[in-house]
């Protein structure tokens, strides 16, 4: 599911699940902590991550992510990748939905192909991203352009994803592998030094009762079952707010 190569002191990872799309199940999520981890222990100074295919993830594999081991491991997954002493660049190609959106969120640097968009559809769903997620998001590219994204469930083109500061570059992998290069050069300790500092965000503040409660109901409701079942028979969901 996942193909890694070397340059230099750049690893690029590559998830390789494209008869899905690239959308991440609990196998691809542990490939990914795994090599992430694998990559610092190989003296990687750059991480860039990408997906083979049209697409670089279509989100998580909806076959498996009602399942609390799926959650559990998805947020242990992107908490690595944030934590990393390296910087991670994610290379976007075609586009990033729900959790592929989390993972470029996950990494310090985005660069985005002329063509590739981002979405969070989950309220299209029935469920909801966590508290972690919503705080990343608005801490990236502030509550307006956060709230498009998550509350009208819109489609952001890489145009707009520039001017919103989600991608920091608009690119190709090849752009974002040499970018990888030229950052690699720098000094180190200065990097994981700053990256520390701007992780340092409160987005790892706990939620509160509330948050957790609203979290836990929008998961567990009918409305839920019926976004899954809608999706799987393509059709318009008919949710009921319970």
């Amino acid at each position: 599911m996942l193909g890694v190569t070397r340059d230099g002191d750049v690893i690029t990872i590559e998830m390789r699940r494209e008869e899905r799309r690239n959308a991440l199940n609990e196998e691809l999520v542990g490939q990914l902590r795994a090599a992430m981890l694998d990559a610092v222990d190989q003296g990687a100074r750059v991480v860039v991550l990408t997906g083979r295919g049209p697409i670089f993830s279509a989100g998580a594999d909806l076959s498996g992510v009602y399942s609390e081991s799926f959650l559990d491991g998805l947020l242990d997954m992107l908490h690595t990748i944030e934590s990393l002493p390296v910087p991670v660049i994610s290379a976007i190609n075609g586009g990033a939905l729900g959790a592929g959106v989390q993972l470029a969120l996950a990494s310090d640097l985005r660069v985005l192909e002329a063509d590739a968009f981002i979405a969070v559809p989950a309220a299209k769903l029935g469920i909801s991203v966590d508290r972690w997620t919503v705080s990343r998001l608005v801490s990236l590219i502030g509550g307006g352009p956060a709230r498009t994204i998550l509350l009208a469930a819109d489609q952001v083109s890489a145009s707009d994803a520039y001017t919103f500061g989600f991608a920091n570059k608009i690119g190709t992998l090849a752009d974002a592998q040499d970018w990888a290069k030229a950052i690699a050069a720098l000094a180190p300790l200065s990097l994981r030094a700053m990256k520390l500092m701007l992780n340092d965000d409160g987005t790892r503040d706990p939620a509160s009762a509330q948050q957790r409660a609203a979290l836990e109901a929008a998961w567990a409701s009918d409305d839920a079952k019926e976004g899954r079942q809608a999706r799987q028979e393509k059709r318009p969901a008919k949710f009921q707010g319970r």
